[in-house]
């Protein structure tokens, strides 16, 4: 990281900045086309961190996933613009996360609604829920191990 004065090394302020992000994205990339689409997820911490994500059973994100499932991610909020007299004293002050993985397509029922439960835990749900079976089945869960991030801050 080049701004070191921004970075932040404390491994539970940076899940905090991930569990206060309310969108996830995902930078994919096959040869030299790149795709970047914002997701809804679910955070899961401790000694092999990861992220549930859900998704139609076809298309492009799975496509590319299924050719290359080393991802990039990002997750950033805290945002308040500020001014100053001149241009160059404008700014932004942020929080954000950044990291690689790779992306797995979840196949095991069980683990799916780990999955799901971990995505409704995030926005607000508590307990664990019931999934009618038909929509089970026409839904991919995707999960990305992380294997690295880095998170920083400008106040």
């Amino acid at each position: 990281m080049r701004r070191k004065d921004r970075q932040i090394n404390d491994r539970g302020e940076a899940e905090r900045i991930i569990t206060e992000s309310d969108v996830c994205r995902i930078a994919l990339a096959n040869g030299n086309i790149p795709y970047i689409v914002a997701m809804n997820f679910g955070y899961i911490g401790g000694r092999k961190p990861c992220m549930y994500f859900h998704c139609a059973s076809e298309g492009r994100k799975l496509e590319m996933v299924r050719e290359n499932s080393y991802v990039c991610f990002a997750l950033d909020n805290g945002h308040e613009l500020y001014s100053g007299k001149n241009g160059c004293d404008w700014g932004m002050k942020f929080s954000s996360v950044v990291g690689y993985g790779n992306m797995v397509i979840v196949s095991n029922n069980e683990e799916r609604i780990l999955g799901l439960n971990s995505i409704m835990s995030h926005y607000g749900g508590a307990g664990i829920y019931r999934y009618d079976e038909k929509v089970l089945a026409n839904t991919t869960i995707l999960r990305l191990d992380i294997e690295e991030m880095t998170a920083k801050r400008k106040k």
